[in-house]
């Protein structure tokens, strides 16, 4: 699927707020600062200090991967103090001063995971080993998140995760050396349960077609808990091989099964092309079953999808990280500065790779060093602001960021080709918020050897 569409920047810019110029003073928060001669994996001992972004250039995700790199090079360019700034006038508390990372200039290296994990596994160790990358960000699959976070913990290099939505990831395979912004299928389900009870009514059967991995399972198992917990039957779960293609095996089965809900457990090009088979291919939609009008859900949802989906996309429900029309200043920067830097709005997926490459160096910053326990420690139980989600909590005990959950939906009437999606609720984030213990796993050591894998 391709989104190289040009978009007009006249249009754009006149629903973003343009921001002031100059960075903002910086808020200085400083944590057992270490002194810079602390041996450890990669430490920058030169002028400038190497990022590795890890992203699909190939396979299914590649869309996001392509928006998750875009945002990776303006985050770059922010921190060297090029360009607007971006949200980083909005950050707050930051530590961030536009002058790289502890003075440095920031660097960086790209690789392809091909959304496969022994894939993305060999890219990471490269750019830790041949490239001496001291942080690796990237991904849009979860599978690639837990075995890269992995590898990382191992190696003593931070994984900042990019786009990963399993439970998992911050669950059972959370890792010390792991952080997520990105929301996970729990918080899917919790929010947008109760918006489906209320839209469709809970006397309700559904049907679920789930990737086959660990993102899919989790998602398929936090859907049905929050529907079943509305009155929902669960009629059947299918699961689905990653990059199909082709789904029309899959969907055959759906109108005969009894069911009159299929839920879309896909992401990336696997949603479009499930999502434009079952309106298309077999009118799905226009369907009636068991005296009800038969309804379409795709619980991870993104208006970079919904534009591969084109008219399949309008009228479905599901939740969201970040929508770039949201009206707070930290998304009308960040709107701005990439809309002008690519002409088109930023996906959630770019949202939060540029959101995780903040945080890290804010957290550098905060330390006083590179030396990766003390990242950590400054990032575990962070709270703040101003990066387009509202107050956000960075929880010491999982790693896991908590913050408000979109519910959206396919607009009937777009306003133009990125105007696709409509907030329908902000849940809360203590609505969303869990006990850290329900996902199991241990987060492991922060003192690790470093550099050996």
């Amino acid at each position: 699927m391709s989104i190289k569409l040009e978009w007009s920047r006249r249009r754009f810019l006149t629903t973003s707020a343009a921001l002031g110029a100059g960075l903002a003073a910086p808020h200085v928060f400083v944590r057992n600062a270490w002194s810079q001669d602390k041996v450890f994996c990669n430490n920058p001992t030169g002028g400038t200090v190497t990022l590795g972004f890890n992203v699909p250039q190939s396979g299914p995700y590649a869309d996001e991967g392509a928006d998750e790199l875009r945002a990776f090079q303006l985050a770059v360019k922010h921190l060297n103090g090029e360009g607007d700034g971006g949200m980083i006038p909005t950050f707050k508390p930051s530590s961030l001063k536009g002058n790289g990372i502890l003075g440095k200039k920031v660097a960086f290296v790209t690789g392809d995971t091909q959304t496969k994990s022994d894939a993305a596994r060999a890219s990471a160790k490269r750019m830790v080993e041949a490239d001496k990358a001291i942080m690796i960000s990237g991904g849009s699959s979860s599978g690639v998140a837990v075995a890269v976070q992995s590898l990382c913990q191992d190696m003593g290099v931070i994984f900042m995760t990019g786009l990963t939505h399993s439970n998992d990831t911050t669950g059972k395979d959370k890792r010390r050396y792991g952080f997520r912004h990105f929301f996970n299928a729990y918080m899917s389900g919790v929010a947008l349960g109760p918006v489906l009870a209320e839209e469709y009514g809970k006397d309700r059967k559904a049907y679920h077609l789930t990737a086959d991995y660990t993102w899919g399972w989790t998602q398929e198992e936090s859907m049905k808990n929050a529907t079943e917990a509305q009155g929902w039957q669960t009629v059947q779960t299918v699961r689905t091989p990653l990059g199909a293609g082709d789904f029309s095996q899959y969907l055959t089965p759906v109108l005969n099964s009894g069911a009159d809900v299929l839920i879309l457990n896909h992401y990336g090009g696997d949603m479009v092309n499930s999502l434009r088979q079952a309106v298309t291919q077999f009118d799905m939609k226009s369907k009636q079953v068991n005296g009800k009008n038969f309804e379409i859900v795709v619980p991870l949802f993104s208006e970079l999808m919904a534009e591969g989906a084109g008219a399949a996309a309008k009228g479905i429900l599901g939740t969201a990280n970040w929508d770039w029309k949201l009206d707070n200043a930290a998304t009308k920067a960040f709107a701005k500065s990439f809309g002008t830097e690519y002409g088109r709005p930023p996906s959630q997926a770019a949202h939060t790779c540029y959101a995780q490459t903040l945080l890290y160096a804010n957290a550098v910053e905060m330390a006083g060093t590179f030396y990766p326990p003390e990242v950590i420690k400054a990032l575990e139980d962070f709270e703040f602001d101003g990066l387009g989600n509202g107050p956000t909590l960075y929880r010491g005990a999982d790693h896991q960021c908590f913050k408000d959950v979109l519910v959206v939906r396919g607009k009937e009437e777009p306003a133009n080709q990125f105007d696709l999606m409509e907030v329908v609720k902000i849940v809360p984030r203590d609505t969303v918020t869990y006990d850290a213990s329900i996902f199991g796993g241990e987060l492991g050591p922060a003192e690790v050897k470093g550099c050996a894998a």
